[in-house]
């Protein structure tokens, strides 16, 4: 299992170029790749995230690139803007009587006058890029298992408080028929008492009752797949890959057993326990939400 957040860093110099690759990741649903490069470098956009979606799949992943060049860097000129600019300044000399020449200073801090030479990617440059985002991620992919270590420890003590709560719940959900029947007893002969009635309790026809009462009342299902689902969770997070969808389902799954127990149950001991379940369970979702 792994997390979400990471930092990774790798870098490269070679006799011709100097590239450096910082890659941090935060949770979110989808894999979300944001990555700004230099205009010579667009080209390689869908590459570089070809090469991150290979070792992700989930979270947002910021990218800073930086590339320089240690070679001798040609520039060339802009040179429909230095003829445009001529053009108009011999313009306004006729049209104003103006007298002097345009001044090489003056053009070259024209903007974007003068720009370094765009050349294709060569192979070269192209393994280099593939290399050092493969150790970038590798440095990533080190701290997102340490990080899911951390978070699987966590998971693993918040789903052991879950498994301490049930024994009391099951011991307290065992008395519930004999609960229903004290109380179906007593409200009845408070009823008779008040009307002076001599009718005796149909003891069949409460024990029907008390048994209907207790079949409602009945959770022993729902404790049953929260024991099957804490396996289940404690199986996925062993696994590599689609960890966090495959944990965020269970935990839904987890939330509805403990909310079908704490709606079934009159008995106070039960609810305390199945409500303390249900803030272990909402913990969990928030670390889950953590997890690749």
């Amino acid at each position: 299992m792994k997390s979400m957040t990471g930092f990774g860093r790798a870098s490269i110099t070679d006799n011709n170029f100097a590239i450096t690759v910082e890659l941090k990741t935060v949770n979110n649903r989808f894999l979300d790749i944001n990555l700004r490069l230099a205009s010579e470098l667009q080209q390689l956009e869908s590459e570089i995230k070809r090469l991150i979606g290979g070792r992700l799949t989930r979270g947002r992943v910021d990218v800073n690139l930086q590339y320089d060049r240690t070679s001798e860097v040609e520039y060339e000129l802009n040179r429909p803007l230095i003829t445009g600019f001529l053009a108009a300044m011999k313009d306004m000399q006729t049209e104003f009587a103006l007298t002097g020449e345009p001044d090489i200073n003056v053009i070259a801090r024209l903007p974007n006058v003068v720009s370094t030479k765009k050349e294709e990617p060569t192979t070269e440059f192209l393994a280099a890029i593939e290399k050092v985002f493969s150790l970038a991620l590798d440095d990533l992919e080190k701290m997102r298992v340490k990080e899911g270590s951390m978070l699987s420890d966590e998971l693993e003590s918040r789903l052991a408080e879950i498994e301490r709560r049930l024994p009391p719940i099951e011991a307290d959900a065992d008395n519930v028929a004999e609960e229903y029947r004290q109380r179906l007893t007593k409200r009845i002969g408070d009823m008779l008492a008040k009307s002076d009635s001599q009718i005796e309790i149909d003891q069949a026809r409460l024990a029907q009752e008390v048994a209907y009462l207790a079949e409602k009342a009945d959770i022993s299902e729902e404790i049953a797949r929260l024991r099957t689902h804490i396996e289940h969770f404690r199986t996925i997070v062993k696994d590599d890959r689609d960890v966090g969808k495959r944990l965020d389902f269970l935990t839904q799954e987890l939330n509805r057993e403990a909310n079908t127990i704490t709606s079934k149950t009159t008995n106070m001991s039960v609810k305390e326990n199945a409500l303390a379940i249900k803030s272990e369970i909402e913990k969990i979702r928030e670390q889950v939400q953590n997890v690749e």
